[in-house]
């Protein structure tokens, strides 16, 4: 069964960064677990939920409102990679790597937020 919103290019993106974050974060200190692991996991997650929720709304203008909480989770979990890079948890290929997905991702968003808005 395939949903409506799968379809997105850019939820299918977001969807592979969560399991990439996942896959690396279970090298993490288990002292992290339910600190930085677990708000970088639901910041990483809540950007294809956003996307998803926004997509199953009536209202353009709410599709688009739920695309903002998506960038909006996708710069906390920018923030969170990096922190965890500063810490020593993600090694530098690792880490560019998550944040060169994170990029694309934003523009895809900014790209989809635009092609929504009225003319």
């Amino acid at each position: 069964m395939e949903f409506h919103f799968e379809r997105l290019t850019v939820w299918q993106e977001a969807m592979e960064l969560v399991a990439m974050v996942y896959r690396m974060t279970r090298s993490f200190p288990q002292e992290e677990k339910f600190g930085l692991v677990s708000q970088l996991q639901r910041a990483v997650v809540s950007v294809p939920a956003n996307i998803a929720e926004g997509r199953g709304r009536y209202h353009r203008k709410e599709f688009i409102q739920f695309l903002y909480m998506a960038r909006g989770s996708l710069y906390e979990t920018i923030t969170l990679l990096k922190t965890a890079g500063k810490l020593g948890y993600l090694d530098p290929v690792n880490q560019e790597l998550l944040l060169g997905c994170c990029q694309k991702i934003g523009s895809q968003l900014s790209g989809l937020i635009n092609s929504l808005k009225p003319a």
